[in-house]
């Protein structure tokens, strides 16, 4: 009787171990499997990220009270951009430690640092402001890029406030895009105006008779146009107070061939807010402070 009883257990052993290997194995895939989607999801966001064109932003600072809470604004932002690239221009004869180590810091992984000192006699000229910087800027872009490369260009001044859907909007610019600005002209906002999907006008509330009344922080440019046009630059004289936009962009485009962004340029991403001069005038009336705390 045992013999018959070992001889059947001997007979079905092959096939129990059969059973809990393939068990086991389906227990693995179970578990398996949610961590394969998710490595599979990341691997497609990854590689479409990848196809996105960088958005080059051009920031020009200088030395104030206020530069490093400037900065940090934007870093807040900027960072969360993917396809990013921060180019800081600082109105200087050499960069400063301050910048130098708030790059480093801010998050933002790809950035250009660099510098160029106005000249007092450009400034008592009345060239407008920043104008050194951003050609710099360009010139980096002209010297470190290829047509092969593929990006945005846009120029982000260090007192505005940007709105992480700007990034979105711009990316797509396939020559020049606009978009309207909040807190500019002395109005709420000005914006493009815009009918059949093109820029027909222009609704603001300083010197309508701007070839592109816009601000600085209205509009982006295709890397291959800035590229395209090596003489294309921001003037150093003959520029009057406002018109420095319009004397860049007729180098590039005309109204005609802009193209409306923010839903046909119906929303604000980006709003002109200078920070407050600080008031400072205790500084020199009481004892300084034993330690030394960057600002």
């Amino acid at each position: 009787m045992k013999s018959v009883i070992f001889s059947r257990f001997f007979i079905l052993l092959p096939w129990v171990l059969i059973v809990i290997i393939m068990i086991d194995i389906d227990t693995k895939r179970t578990f398996r499997s949610p961590m394969s989607a998710r490595q599979r999801t990341q691997r497609t966001v990854a590689s479409n990220l990848s196809t996105l064109p960088i958005i080059y932003a051009i920031t020009p600072t200088y030395s104030r009270p206020v530069q490093k809470a400037e900065l940090t604004r934007l870093a807040q932002a900027f960072r969360q951009v993917p396809r990013f690239h921060w180019i800081v221009v600082e109105d200087a004869s050499s960069r400063s430690d301050l910048v130098t180590k708030f790059l480093a810091r801010s998050g933002v992984s790809a950035y250009t640092h660099l510098h160029i000192f106005t000249p007092r006699r450009f400034k008592r000229a009345g060239m407008p402001r920043a104008t050194e910087q951003r050609n710099v800027a360009l010139t980096w872009l002209r010297q470190h890029r290829t047509k092969k490369d593929t990006g945005v260009v846009f120029f982000a001044d260090d007192d505005n406030t940007y709105s992480l859907e700007l990034f979105d909007e711009m990316r797509s610019t396939k020559g020049v895009s606009v978009w309207p600005v909040g807190f500019v002209g002395g109005r709420a906002y000005e914006r493009p105006l815009v009918s059949g999907g093109k820029v027909v006008g222009w609704y603001t509330g300083w010197r309508p008779d701007r070839p592109f009344a816009t601000d600085m922080a209205g509009f982006a440019v295709n890397l291959h146009v800035i590229l395209s046009n090596p003489r294309a630059q921001f003037k150093r004289r003959g520029s009057q107070p406002g018109m420095q936009e319009s004397d860049f962009l007729r180098q590039i485009t005309t109204v005609s061939q802009l193209e409306p962004k923010a839903h046909n340029c119906t929303r604000v991403l980006v709003w002109h807010t200078r920070t407050e001069k600080p008031h400072l005038a205790n500084e020199p009336k009481h004892r300084k402070d034993t330690l030394i705390i960057e600002v």
